[in-house]
């Protein structure tokens, strides 16, 4: 039988994806609005497209990577494996909020998106049409591999979740948050970042975060406990099998 979708990591995700995004500002605001700036038609469809192209490449990343660590897993049958990738899954989303909240001070795991993103370029450049309504969506696509600190450190919670499945939903869960933003940059996004950046909201983010990090961390250790077990399980949280 499957297991439930961890809803505490699927809104560490989302918060991660909303309140990022305006440090992802520098380096996408320029992919985010040239596209658009430049499409025929509606900007905003075009706007929208793109980013909902990059979403669906979050979810691909995350269904890959997710897929690769189950079937690790599931060949390494070691006792205890697990349960240490369940608290690896929490310790990352700790150090997205820690990045959330302090985003130079803390490492970005961007060295192995680099060499993917290499190998990705040059087909980028053959798959993708030229023109025609699906050109947005299919950029977007390949924006969604481009190395980001913040993404590829959920895209490493992602590969510890050992689940295509929640792999996948995970990271389009991150790519939901970042919706809002990216999309509405090219219009109102300016106003909008203003007001994710105050502090109060940006803080109250990331101790939601790191809060749902601990959780997920010490899952495995709480599940003992007959009351704490009922709640973990109706929210999602659990051991892997």
């Amino acid at each position: 039988m499957a297991m439930p979708i961890d809803l505490i990591a699927l809104g560490a995700a989302l918060l991660s994806g909303l309140f990022g995004g305006v440090h992802c500002l520098a380096m996408c605001g320029g992919i985010a609005t040239a596209l658009p700036a430049t499409a025929r038609g509606s900007a905003f469809a075009s706007a929208l497209w793109l980013n909902l192209g990059r979403v669906f490449g979050y979810a691909a990343a995350g269904a890959i990577v997710g897929g690769l660590g189950g079937g690790l897993l599931r060949m390494a049958r070691i006792d205890g494996l697990a349960n240490a990738l369940r608290t690896m899954v929490g310790a990352i989303l700790i150090l997205a909020a820690l990045r959330l909240l302090f985003p130079t001070r803390f490492p970005a795991l961007t060295h192995w998106g680099q060499h993917v993103w290499q190998v990705l370029q040059p087909l980028r450049q053959r798959v993708v049409p030229a023109k025609g309504p699906l050109r947005p969506f299919a950029l977007g696509l390949f924006w969604g591999w481009l190395p980001c600190g913040l993404s590829t450190t959920l895209l490493l919670a992602a590969w510890f979740e050992a689940s295509a499945l929640h792999g996948g939903l995970l990271m389009l869960a991150f790519g939901l948050g970042t919706l809002p933003l990216m999309t509405g940059l090219s219009w109102s996004g300016a106003h909008f970042a203003r007001q994710l950046a105050l502090p109060a909201w940006r803080v109250s983010a990331a101790f939601f975060i790191a809060m749902a990090g601990a959780v997920t961390l010490a899952a495995p250790w709480l599940m003992r406990n007959p009351e704490a077990h009922a709640l973990l399980s109706a929210l999602g949280c659990r051991t892997l099998p």
